[in-house]
């Protein structure tokens, strides 16, 4: 190691030869001589005994001196400094006479008292070097105020040589008494024995580790979560979605599924858990110390974990608030948050949410579900037996489940009843009569794996990211609060199904969908995709894009009532192309002039595509966007016919506004998102919003209502309240539609088949089914009436027509069916078709019916 240019070794080898010679000369011997410095340094050359005298006086601050030297007397220090400052004034200073020993061995001395110890730590260089430092910092004020104020060196040249000097030797030795006083402090604080030192090392680090300490207990305490909310807790990774009358639909996830107060709860099974895992319990706060020391002496004793160290207090706020982690840090916020719950809830309370959340194998969390999965029984129905059995589990689950290793689970159950037995739970007799028990287990699937209304539920699954952001989600936990109503959703169900099943057979199509809405909220109060979930999980009502037919003229003339048109504003029901293309009615007939009014009323193809030509494109489109539609729409002359796919979700939200007199509330399931924690991260709040005016929804209603009354939507209609709404049927009757409404509720429903393969029913099978919904659905409610027709007489639009300018019409004229453009003929001959020779076909086999043998007596 080289230190200030110097080899260390080498330098502490020479310093401890010229004091060896130094301390000869002052013991009496002869021999002078100074002694030789190594080699390569500053030693080199030989000294003069004034310069010998000079250094050491100046580099002695670079010896530690040792804090167990003796010290000086007072006297005798005084005597050398004052002898010393004699000295440095002295013109011989630069001179090879030197003083008497009397002059200079008191530095010797010193300088030796602390060299000597040195020479001693030679095997401890690094530290030498670091003390070296301190020293010279902790020396230097002193060094420097003993450096302003010694007296400054005198000129011979400029006094007598017998003269005395301005100051007397009496006025300095003063001077230097008081210069001296600082010095004596650092030297005696030096000084100090090591036992001082280490002392005060110790208090220095336990008093900082201390408030440490405390500061770390604050922090974490100032922290930790609010314990008030534990009933609503959810795990980690789980998903619970509720009816809007709290009705769970859906458990994914390590979530409790069956969830008990207290006094549900066997008294004998809650004395079980108490007496294994924390026999103490009603006599701590939270952590109990006691029972830490007895649980090792018991685990020691036995080789093998028979009780736990931690409190069932501990245990909650383990699995609500923390983690699996082993660290200090994480059993010190356990310690903690335990006895903040036992400050916040009582014990009774602490009890209820452990014996629901505690995990117990086998995809069980709480006793019920454990009850349910091991026994297949309810709690109130287990035995003696089986309630130890279950309380043997918490430590670990899996290697203690009687599933999977039945002598194990065996031998911790006996334990169970034998603690129970001597916390005096139960008697020896019901103890022993337990213990002879044979484990025997009825194994049942976790409830509520079935999923209630599982359409809507997979309809929330797919809304929560629009409303949750991606971290919450992937943290799990949630609890998603719905507005499906259970009974119109068990009546939705039903009315699907024999859809399917009656309709569907009779009428070619193998599918139906339902959606229906609360108008004035936008809450889904009932979504079914299809007829069977375990089938086929595709949603109709929500994924399926099907192009809507006629109920798209709803949306049409709203436009036109909006653009300030007339319900009795007549067109001509007529034979037309338009650009090449050719709108048709239903059997290709036409009728000549109508109004709108009736015209939609009967549906009339044409009208519609020249009402939209005089609307425009524009404006009809953005109003349907505003109204609902979310798909995309083309700018098409089919448009008015229903030629853009839509799906039933966003066309039954478009009429629910036309049934909220023009005010857009869009259609929604989810009403509050819950995290674990308990803390609301989501809470709907949508606000109508007006995008048609009051005046043209009481005008397109009213249109809508005759459709019911006189049209095609009559077999919607209602004994009890007026109904308005719109059929539609899909080019080749793909798609069989009706979404109806009145003043509350709107309601839509699809038929049709997955393939797009034709039906060969009406749109009228889909009114019908909807009458069957709402029948049901809205019974017992109160009767609102639809706004009367306003003022027609002139009335303004709200918004502004945006006429289409086709390039070509051609009136009169239909394209048949080879492309050709033809006049039209109204009473066309009918086709002769000469009669076909029937096909073979292989007589349907029966099965012979049985009949029973006659009975005969037998021989004897």
């Amino acid at each position: 190691m080289r230190f200030e240019g110097l080899n260390v070794a080498e330098f502490f080898s020479n310093i401890k030869d010229k004091l060896s010679k130094v301390t000869n000369a002052i013991s009496g011997n002869s021999d002078r001589e100074l002694p030789k410095a190594a080699n390569g340094n500053k030693l080199n050359s030989p000294e003069s005994e004034a310069e010998f005298y000079t250094r050491t006086r100046d580099e002695r601050s670079e010896y530690v001196v040792s804090e167990d030297a003796a010290p000086l007397e007072e006297s005798e220090y005084l005597e050398s400094e004052y002898l010393e400052s004699e000295y440095l004034e002295s013109e011989y200073l630069e001179s090879e006479y030197l003083e008497p020993e009397y002059a200079r061995y008191p530095i010797v001395k010193r300088d030796w008292e602390g060299l000597k110890r040195l020479i001693a730590w030679l095997e401890i260089e690094p530290q030498v070097t670091s003390l070296q430092t301190k020293g010279k910092e902790l020396l230097r004020p002193g060094l420097s105020l003993l450096g302003t104020k010694l007296p400054q060196k005198s000129d011979s040249s400029e006094l007598p040589e017998n003269s005395e000097s301005p100051k007397t030797k009496l006025q300095r030795h003063t001077e230097l008494q008081e210069i001296s006083a600082p010095q004596e402090k650092i030297k005696k604080l030096i000084s100090r024995p090591p036992r001082f030192w280490i002392s005060l090392g110790v208090a220095s680090i336990g008093g900082g580790a201390l408030v440490y300490c405390l500061w770390i207990l604050y922090t974490l305490d100032k922290g930790l979560p609010d314990v008030n909310d534990l009933s609503a807790f959810n795990r980690d990774g789980t998903l619970t979605i509720k009816a809007a009358d709290n009705t769970i639909l859906l458990q994914s996830g390590p979530a409790t599924r069956d969830k008990l107060k207290l006094k549900e709860i066997p008294e004998q099974l809650v004395k079980a858990f108490i007496a294994i895992e924390d026999r103490r319990f009603y006599k701590h706060r939270g952590v109990d110390y006691q029972g830490i020391v007895r649980s090792i002496v018991s685990n020691l004793i036995e080789r093998d974990v028979v009780q736990g160290g931690s409190t069932i207090t501990q245990q909650l706020a383990r699995v609500v608030f923390l983690n699996q982690e082993r660290s200090i840090k994480r059993k010190v916020r356990e310690a903690l948050l335990a006895q903040k719950i036992e400050r916040e809830l009582s014990k009774d309370q602490v009890l209820e949410r452990y014996l629901n959340l505690v995990y117990l194998g086998s995809d069980a969390y709480g006793v019920a579900d454990a009850a349910w999965v091991f026994f297949s029984k309810t709690v109130d129905k287990l035995t003696l037996a089986e309630m130890a059995t279950l309380a043997g589990l918490p430590p670990a689950p899996s290697e203690y489940s009687p599933l999977v290793n039945p002598d194990i689970a065996k031998k911790r159950r006996n334990l169970v009843l034998q603690q129970m037995q001597e916390a005096k739970v139960i008697t020896e007799a019901q103890a022993k009569e337990a213990m002879a028990e044979p484990i025997a287990v009825k194994p049942s699937a976790p409830k509520r794996f079935k999923v209630v209304a599982p359409y809507f539920a997979s309809y929330i699954r797919k809304e929560l990211p629009r409303y949750v952001s991606k971290d919450a989600l992937e943290a799990g936990g949630l609890t998603v609060e719905t507005t499906v109503d259970l009974k119109w959703q068990k009546i939705a169900e039903e009315v699907v199904k024999n859809a399917i099943e009656v309709d569907g057979r009779r009428q070619g199509f193998e599918q139906a969908a339902l959606v229906s809405m609360d108008t004035k909220t936008g809450e889904v109060k009932a979504l079914v995709g299809g007829g069977n979930f375990k089938e086929s999980q595709f949603n109709r009502a929500t994924q399926a894009l099907r192009q809507p037919g006629s109920t798209f003229k709803g949306l049409v003339y709203a436009a036109a009532m909006a653009a300030g048109f007339s319900p009795y504003d007549g067109y001509e029901d007529e034979p037309i192309i338009i650009d090449g293309y050719q709108p048709n009615n239903y059997g290709k007939k036409f009728s000549g002039w109508r109004s709108m009014s009736d015209a939609l009323t009967r549906s009339v193809n044409v009208v519609a595509v020249k009402v939209l030509m005089d609307v425009g494109f524009e404006p009809t489109i953005k109003l349907a966007r505003d109204m609902g539609i979310k798909s995309k729409l083309s700018p098409i002359y089919s448009l008015a016919l229903g030629s853009s796919e839509v799906n039933l979700l966003e066309l039954t939200n478009a009429y629910g506004t036309l049934a909220s007199q023009g005010n857009f509330i869009e259609a929604h399931g989810i009403n509050r998102v819950i995290n674990q924690r308990g803390d609301v991260i989501y809470q709907a709040n949508f606000k109508p919003k007006r995008v048609l005016d009051k005046d043209s929804a009481a005008i397109t209603t009213w249109m809508l209502e005759g459709v019911v009354q006189d049209g095609t939507g009559g077999p919607a209609a209602l004994n009890d309240r007026a109904v308005a709404g719109k059929t539609g049927t899909s080019e080749n009757v793909r798609d069989l539609w009706f979404i109806g409404y009145i003043p509350q509720v709107v309601t839509g429903v699809w038929l049709g088949n997955d393939d797009n393969y034709p039906t060969w029913g009406t749109s009228g099978t889909a009114a019908y089914n909807w009458r069957d919904f709402m029948s049901q659905a809205v019974k017992g409610m109160p009767v609102e009436k639809f706004p009367k027709l306003p003022e027609l007489e002139g009335r303004k639009g709200s918004i502004k027509a945006k006429p289409v300018q086709p390039n070509r019409i051609i009136r009169g004229m239909i394209v048949n069916e080879d492309g050709a453009i033809v006049p039209y003929n109204p009473n066309p001959e009918p086709k002769y078709y000469p009669p076909q020779e029937p096909a073979y076909q292989e007589p349907a086999y029966q099965e012979p019916a049985y009949e029973e043998p006659a009975y005969q007596e037998p021989g004897y």
